[in-house]
């Protein structure tokens, strides 16, 4: 086990001696985890992502490292690849989970062993998905978290003991919206940061900055496509004229911020064309952000990060046909 540029430690080997280098090693490999939420293998920039969620709520905090380490040790049990496990690709999910379930949820200890069960159960779905994903090429993305998250809220209309916040949508048939509230300036700047802070559904500008600071330790292509992802998301969502509270709280942004990460820094190799391919995915994600929002209004359930996947999906799936594309 070595020093790496990428996080705390690089274990090559596989292998590491001392049980202080192991706890080392799993500290890097769930740090690493948190990082993945937005697709960056570095443990520096989930250290930054973890320090923005407590600077806002040590519940959610506490809720990150547990549904983090619920899906890493899940994973390690059941031999999934362990190159797969060190760079995070099993926690990331695990930590989203855990942070949707104390958002949309009262928190309590039935809701805590919910997230530990859910978080670990992510994994396993997590890795039927990486299974069904190779016929297509195509990444899982938070997948894993959006389905289970919806699994669990879905059964909360079953069970009496977990009951939902206010939070989570009033089912019933979506209704005509009408612009309210006047955007200014101020409006965006919020919304640029609050934007990215809501990738952890955190709506806090200050942790939005240290978000971007991870970003910047880690890509500064990814640095730049967050902050255009949310501004993109933030613009489009002014100029179809979405209420200016959503707009200044970010939720508007945090999918475009992900599909701007994924297309613009990860999946594609940097050119016009790319950038230009990267640019119309991000524009088109409020607007599914929107879409998947009413479709799911009716049975209460949030839309959480799924217009990012479908998007992603869709843009990835083309790629292959567009020459002027490069995967990286």
């Amino acid at each position: 086990m070595k020093l790496s540029s990428t996080g705390l430690v690089w274990d090559d080997t596989g292998s590491a001696s001392g049980p202080a280098l192991r706890a080392l090693g799993l500290v890097d490999t769930v740090l690493r985890g948190v990082g993945q939420v937005m697709l960056q293998n570095n443990s520096y920039a989930g250290l930054l992502f973890l320090i923005g969620v407590f600077y806002n709520s040590t519940l959610f905090g506490i809720g990150v490292l547990v549904g983090t380490l619920s899906s890493t040790l899940t994973a390690r049990l059941l031999g999934a690849e362990r190159a797969q496990i060190r760079d995070g690709l099993f926690g990331c999910n695990g930590a989203l989970v855990a942070v949707g379930i104390l958002y949309f949820l009262h928190p309590g200890v039935l809701t805590w062993a919910c997230v530990i069960v859910a978080a670990a159960c992510s994994s396993v779905l997590m890795a039927a998905m990486l299974n069904m994903m190779r016929v297509w090429k195509l990444p899982v993305l938070t997948a894993p978290f959006v389905f289970t998250t919806l699994c669990v809220f879905l059964a909360t209309a079953r069970f009496g003991r977990l009951q939902s916040t206010e939070l989570l949508p009033s089912a019933g048939l979506p209704h005509d919206a009408t612009v309210e509230g006047f955007v200014t300036g101020s409006t965006l700047v919020h919304g640029l940061f609050s934007g990215v802070a809501q990738v952890f559904f955190q709506a806090s500008p200050v942790t939005g900055a240290l978000f971007l600071a991870g970003l910047l330790v880690s890509s500064r292509l990814g640095f730049v496509a967050a902050m255009a992802g949310s501004l993109i998301g933030a613009m489009v969502a002014w100029g179809m004229g979405a209420a200016e509270a959503a707009i200044y709280s970010g939720a508007f942004g945090f999918n475009s911020v992900l599909t701007a990460i994924a297309l613009a820094s990860v999946f594609l190799r940097p050119s016009t064309a790319s950038l230009a391919y990267a640019g119309l995915a991000t524009m088109v994600t409020p607007l599914a952000y929107a879409a998947v929002s009413a479709l799911l209004e009716p049975v209460g359930m949030p839309a959480m990060t799924l217009p990012f996947v479908l998007v992603v999906w869709v843009f990835v799936l083309a790629i292959p046909l567009f020459p002027r594309l490069k995967s990286a």
